[in-house]
């Protein structure tokens, strides 16, 4: 049998994204802050745009005369100062002081540090980032992470969800199903991510409890022998304090559980906490609800969610008459390409974050107007039908976003909860709303009457909810609800000392 060489054609078909697409699927996905440091990164680089000039007339700057380059900064303040130097009367020309003259200042230390700045009383620049600092968040920090980690864009897909539900100590508190179940994933997929995202650092992040936590730590410093992990599964031991019983189970001596003791001091219970810290930031909504005079729900963008550049054609086509050389006239070009695809990106933008608003708000349409008691199940798989775009951009927009609704300000993924099956064969629950009803019910008990996770049950199949015992010990714990034995003895200790 003998080898050799040819050459053979072949057509395939394959679905493929341009740099330009992927950059418009990370744009959607920015929030509004990070959004409008986009902008301002384009506008510095690109000559050819320019923000819109601000609504008030008067504190603008006077706008840009067509193919003049006279409208720099230096020449518009120069008419700004003029126009304003003519509204003042004589008897005001010394309402801005020299600097020579005397003043009085509330804190002097405080003005001679100002004036002793450098920029502050001559011409020298000074750099804002010598006094201020940008800190990543958490999720910034671990997203960075990602590509290094997952290849498939699947599964950064979950990852990045994975990321967006983490709390601040560290943990992953969310129901795998629950999260498979509105991405339209696999539960095994979401559990092989999970693992991956367990290895980031700091060791220790998304775990799932205490234990978890404390093992892949001691894993990561090679201390998870036998011993150990039989010390993890009897944290409540440790708790109580109660040394002989670990002694046992673990098979070490005195000296040895001391060691292991120290080990265990040496560990971080909330991993998430040695991120550095942010100042709090204001919530902004991308999207409002309100009312409308016909009964139904109008949605409408926030102006923040949905901010506008100005292509300067004029001015590309006065320096397009005086580029000579071909390799600025391929410049001028690309930053006018760039400039185009810029405002076409941001009207894409603005139009899917509102198709996505409108479906949700047609989907919980009952949340609106009765609570959170009447949220119905929904998935990123469910919208994404019915506005016929993929689950990827579903969730991108849905990441990072806020809408102002009469109930109050919610996250966009708020209303994504998985379904739990009803006990008489109707509509099925959400998994919020079946949360908000357990809350609902130990709020409401008595010292004398507090239910058992299966009394909860009980009451949930009364209302026609097919609900498991574990789920409820699950949602329970996950809202930081104590189990019954400790809210008996908490309710009857706050009756006696209000009785006293």
């Amino acid at each position: 049998m003998s080898s050799s060489f040819r050459l053979q054609l072949k057509q395939s078909q394959s679905l493929g994204m341009s740099p330009q697409l992927m950059e418009l699927m990370q744009l959607i996905q920015l929030n509004q802050l990070e959004l409008s440091q986009f902008i301002a990164q384009e506008i510095e680089q690109n000559p050819l745009l320019e923000a819109p000039p601000p609504d008030d007339a008067f504190l603008a700057a006077p706008r840009r005369e067509a193919g003049r380059e006279s409208d720099d900064v230096d020449s518009a303040m120069s008419r700004y100062g003029e126009r304003l130097s003519d509204g003042l009367s004589e008897d005001y020309a010394n309402v801005f002081p020299d600097d020579t003259a005397p003043q009085r200042a509330d804190a002097p230390e405080l003005l001679g540090q100002w004036k002793s700045m450098p920029g502050a009383g001559g011409g020298e620049h000074y750099n804002l980032d010598d006094f201020v600092a940008y800190r990543k968040t958490p999720k910034e920090t671990l997203s960075e992470q990602l590509p290094f980690a997952l290849g498939a864009a699947s599964d950064r897909l979950i990852a990045q969800d994975l990321i967006d539900q983490l709390d601040d100590a560290g943990y992953f508190r969310a129901d795998l199903a629950e999260t498979a179940a509105r991405l339209g994933v696999a539960v095994e997929d979401v559990e092989r991510v999970l693992h991956v995202l367990q290895q980031f650092d700091p060791p220790g992040i998304f775990a799932r409890s205490l234990g978890e936590c404390l093992a892949i730590q001691l894993r990561a410093r090679n201390r998870f022998d036998p011993a150990m992990e039989a010390l993890i599964d009897n944290l409540e031991l440790l708790a109580r304090r109660d040394f002989a019983s670990l002694k046992k189970i673990c098979g070490v001596d005195e000296e040895d559980l001391i060691d292991m003791l120290a080990e265990i001091r040496k560990l971080d219970p909330k991993p998430g906490t040695c991120f550095e810290p942010r100042f709090s930031e204001t919530i902004t909504p991308d999207v409002v609800v309100r009312a409308a005079p016909d009964g139904d729900w109008s949605v409408e963008l926030s102006s923040d969610a949905q901010p506008r550049v100005l292509v300067k054609r004029d001015y590309f086509a006065e320096l397009s008459r005086s580029c000579r050389k071909n390799d600025e006239q391929a410049y001028l070009k690309e930053r006018l390409e760039r400039a185009n695809w810029l405002t076409r990106s941001l009207d894409d933008r603005a139009r899917t974050i509102k198709t996505v608003a409108d479906e949700i708000v047609r989907q919980q349409d009952a949340f609106l107007a009765h609570g959170v008691g009447q949220l119905r199940p929904l998935t990123l798989k469910a919208v994404a039908d019915a506005i016929e775009r993929d689950v990827s951009t579903v969730s991108r927009v849905t990441s990072n976003k806020y809408m102002l609704t009469p109930r109050g300000v919610f996250p966009l993924k708020y209303f994504f909860t998985a379904s739990i099956a009803s006990a008489d064969d109707g509509d099925a629950h959400s998994a919020e709303s079946v949360r908000h009803r357990i809350r609902t019910m130990i709020n409401q008990e008595s010292a004398e009457a507090v239910l058992s996770d299966d009394g909860i049950v009980d009451r949930l199949k009364k209302e026609g909810v097919d609900i498991a015992r574990r789920t409820v010990a699950k949602y329970r714990e996950a809202m930081n609800i104590p189990s019954s034995f400790r809210r008996r003895r908490e309710k009857r200790a706050l009756a006696k000392a209000k009785g006293l």
